[in-house]
């Protein structure tokens, strides 16, 4: 006991005379220049892993705002045609008020109307394809 005792107080001794002690203006200015190229680096590792993971997730958005334009397209072109459909069959009926050629005019017209509506609906649906 009395040997571990004797040991701390010069192991006290030893780290009075030796800790703490200043270091000299070269290694301080040393230690200081590693320190910020450390912490330089990190900060640039975390910024690259940062752009890395924007990207990425920015790369997800581009392509679900895709799939959103393509469907609502889509939508449109479904809309519109169960429009022409719907105003087909009316000018067909309407048709019906009519006889011989001018019936068969009428339908032809229908048919006409129909046939470029259900187009421009095909247009609108391509030009939002992406």
């Amino acid at each position: 006991m009395r040997t571990l005792s004797i040991s701390a107080i010069a192991l006290a001794m030893l780290c009075a005379a030796g800790c703490n002690n200043a270091k000299s203006p070269d290694t301080v200015a040393n230690d200081v220049a590693k320190a910020e190229q450390k912490a330089s680096t990190e900060v640039a590792k975390s910024e690259n892993a940062a752009e890395k993971d924007i990207a990425k997730d920015a790369d997800k958005v581009a392509d679900k705002m895709t799939d959103l334009n393509n469907a609502a397209g889509k939508d449109a072109y479904n809309i519109a045609v169960a429009k022409a459909d719907g105003d087909h069959n009316i000018a067909l009926a309407q048709c019906n008020a009519q006889s011989g050629d001018a019936q068969k005019m009428c339908k032809q017209q229908a048919d006409a109307d129909y046939d470029a509506a259900k187009a421009n609906a095909k247009a609108a649906q391509a030009a939002t394809r992406q």
